[in-house]
């Protein structure tokens, strides 16, 4: 078998309102998938991540620079060709958008090497778990957002299922290195680092004291601000600390691990796969560790990452941030792995998780947890007709 031709799918899908986190705005929910195609019919499906720029120049990326490396080659050997796109490319590129776009290429080979051996992701690469407790991302800012509001959309994971959840901290421009001090967005949505920890507390006070709470600060913060707000949340048995300082910033996330008792968490924005997150694990600047599938260098890096992280006694918490695609490639890679945490999901869902993906992935009500399929690869079929809907042509 052998490797015919690599495609993307720009998909983009417009949100009801805009929302915010601590430095970004979102006004829709876009998503590159990957598709490796080979000479015996089978299709491997993928997603690259994009973030900070156009999808375009991902796309470029691996149409026009990675894929004639991979172009005949068999596509089940999946460390050669890893190695083959990152040895070309390391010139152009040692991390960002290079390492984000042989992710989606990599998700994919995946996807095609569970369809050619029969197997499901997580169990290829492992099999450790088929039950994997999830938490819902929310919390986000918005304009219309009050507190009561808040509380009402954080009950609402817990009604569905979730046993944790998890919420956004940080859009205070009045800080020291705020990255709102200079932006257009400046005052939009924000809130004081007081009115912050009324948030938190409050979330805490509506779930009750059996779900779990997580926080992300997005890197928002110097290291003096997370360490304050940091002690500041822990009467309310915050679960994780997630990126309170910026991300380059090793020694910084170190100082916070060491002052707060919240376990640090982070940081997905690490740019250089595994060789960013050694360091933040030999450093200790981190508990819970946070490659993402679609941006860390794919499924091949992120269980090196994980393995790593296993050597130190860390668990790994993947973030996801996609579509449906990207959401599978997290939950398998923490099937496969000793030292798996919760699986991120976005809800309520946009149509990319929903309807992109003919059996989408449901939360058990009574666990919170999702159950891993059986099916080969990723275990996930394109739903063509909402594809064709949302493929975006501007991007």
């Amino acid at each position: 078998m052998r490797i015919t031709d690599i495609r993307t799918i720009p998909l983009e899908v417009e949100l009801h309102e805009t929302v915010y986190d601590a430095n970004y705005t979102m006004k829709n929910k876009p998503a590159l998938l990957v598709q490796v195609f080979t000479d015996d019919g089978l299709i491997g499906i993928g997603e690259a991540a994009h973030f900070g720029g156009p999808m375009s120049s991902t796309a470029h990326v691996i149409e026009q620079e990675l894929k004639p490396y991979l172009v005949g080659k068999d596509p089940i050997n999946t460390e050669l060709l890893w190695d083959l796109m990152h040895k070309r490319a390391y010139k152009h590129g040692r991390g960002g958008i290079v390492i984000a776009a042989m992710s989606g290429i990599d998700i994919a080979l995946w996807d095609l090497k569970g369809k050619i051996t029969g197997l499901p992701c997580w169990r290829l690469m492992g099999g450790y778990r088929k039950r994997v407790p999830a938490y819902a991302t929310g919390g986000f800012y918005s304009e219309s957002k009050n507190l009561e509001a808040l509380a009402d959309e954080m009950q609402a994971y817990v009604d569905a299922g979730f046993r944790a959840v998890k919420m956004k901290v940080g859009r205070n421009s009045g800080v020291e290195l705020s990255p709102l001090r200079a932006s257009e967005e400046c005052g939009i949505a924000e809130v004081t680092l007081d009115e912050d920890i009324q948030r938190v507390a409050l979330v805490r006070q509506t779930i009750g004291p059996d779900i779990k709470l997580c926080v992300d600060a997005n890197g928002a913060w110097d290291v003096a601000t997370a360490v304050k707000m940091g002690q500041r949340m822990e009467p309310f048995d915050v679960y994780w600390y997630e990126e309170p300082v910026w991300p380059d910033d090793l020694l910084g996330s170190k100082e916070v691990a060491q002052k707060v008792s919240i376990p640090v968490a982070g940081y997905e924005t690490c740019s250089y796969g595994l060789v960013d997150f050694q360091r933040y694990i030999s450093h200790r600047a981190v508990h819970f560790v946070q490659p993402d599938v679609a941006w860390s260098g794919g499924l091949t890096e992120c269980l090196k990452i994980a393995h790593i992280a296993q050597a130190a006694n860390l668990p790994v918490a993947p973030h996801i941030h996609g579509s449906a695609v990207a959401v599978a490639a997290g939950l398998h890679l923490l099937g496969a792995i000793r030292n798996g945490s919760m699986a991120e999901t976005v809800f309520p869902a946009h149509p990319l998780m929903t309807e992109l993906v003919k059996e989408p992935l449901t939360i058990e009500k009574d666990t919170g947890d999702i159950i891993l399929s059986e099916k080969p690869g990723l275990g996930i079929e394109l739903n063509l007709d909402v594809v064709e809907r949302y493929r975006t042509t501007g991007y």
